[in-house]
């Protein structure tokens, strides 16, 4: 029963406020600051606990009241309005209930590359990203661009940046995989509709505490950045690429003019992708329940089409189609995606959980 698993929760909120009250823990400020952080992150769910007891409570004394020749129309009257919101309240719970994912309030390093498409690829991943900046905007977030290289024929062969924002990383992991687009390219003289596919990969921040890297693991060069045609961007050896030996992975920036700007730039960008490297391994251990419930999976699975000619954006995981891409490539009305994404996903949760 739903009141026996909250019971719990409200219990623990309320022995949360009496510890924070004794002399012992106000002088401990590294337990005081646990217990804070953990009383806060259940006000929600204690909130939603006491008004649904509440609500429980008055349906229980209506339905006694219906026995009453005087007040049961009264009482009938008050529990059709009672019954939707203990409904409401149930679905908002159940959400509450699911395990959180503890990446969900870092920031966020989005990451986007032209795939197969060549130069229409890289055309689009431009147009994504920008259309995420605008999505940035809505939310209120902050953007910091950490790297980007140019396409020869306009866009970005790939393009990295930090979401700095409460919720940022909770809302844009459902963009993690593959986006597919089709459109009459600018390339194209013929005037024919290509199909052109891009990835962008979402990883939390990561705090240099989270990751050890020893200095023996890594192998950084220095060189001359280069823009389109290998032209040079500047005559410094400013441009930095270091690879990290156990795992093979390669970061290059040379954004920055300072090498030293661009080498740190790198190695944050290598501690996400560490990161998200280890969550990707450790999911892979568990079961099918964690994957769907941290809401990410395979990230070479074709998440989204775009669809230029019909303006229809497709979502294959919530199986959701609309017919405003247009809007929402322009508007950044993203939300309008997402949002029925996470609630297939928290669906999908429930069922498991059996909630």
């Amino acid at each position: 029963m739903l009141r026996e698993k909250l019971l719990p929760f409200l219990d623990r909120y309320n022995e949360i406020t009496r510890l924070l009250s004794e002399p012992e823990i106000v002088t401990d400020i590294k337990r005081m600051t646990a217990l804070s952080k953990e009383q806060s992150n259940l006000e929600e769910i204690k909130e939603a606990t006491i008004s649904y007891l509440d609500v429980c409570e008055q349906l229980t004394q209506n339905k006694l009241l219906l026995e009453d020749a005087e007040l049961w129309e009264l009482a009938k009257e008050e529990i059709k309005e009672l019954e939707p919101r203990k409904e409401a309240l149930e679905e908002e719970i159940k959400i509450l209930l699911l395990p959180k994912d503890p990446n969900d309030d870092r920031n966020t390093f989005l990451e986007l590359r032209a795939g197969t498409g060549g130069d229409e690829a890289a055309l689009f991943v431009a147009d994504l990203f920008k259309a995420y900046m605008r999505y940035t905007e809505v939310r209120g977030w902050k953007v910091e661009i950490v790297s980007q290289s140019e396409g020869v024929m306009g866009g970005y062969k790939e393009v990295i940046a930090v979401i700095k924002g409460q919720g940022a990383f909770s809302r844009m992991k459902y963009e993690g995989g593959v986006h597919r687009v089709q459109r009459v390219p600018a390339t194209e003289s013929q005037g024919r509709v290509h199909t052109s596919a891009i990835t962008v990969a979402v990883m939390p921040e990561v705090d240099d505490i989270e990751i050890e890297i020893n200095a023996s693991d890594l192998k950084i060069d220095v060189m001359r950045s280069s823009g389109n045609g290998g032209q040079s961007v500047n005559t410094t050896d400013s441009a930095v690429r270091i690879t990290h030996l156990p795992t093979g992975l390669v970061v290059v920036n040379q954004d920055g003019k300072s090498q030293h700007k661009n080498k740190d730039a790198a190695m944050r960008v290598l501690k996400a992708r560490l990161y998200d490297l280890q969550e990707q391994e450790r999911m892979a251990k568990e079961t099918q329940e964690r994957k769907l419930q941290v809401g990410t999976g395979d990230r070479s699975a074709r998440i989204r089409t775009y669809n230029y000619p019909q303006n229809r954006i497709t979502d294959h995981r919530a199986n959701l189609t609309l017919y405003r891409l247009d809007a929402i490539m322009e508007g950044g009305l993203f939300d309008e995606v997402i949002e029925p994404v996470m609630a297939h996903f928290q669906a999908e949760a429930m069922k498991i959980a059996g909630l």
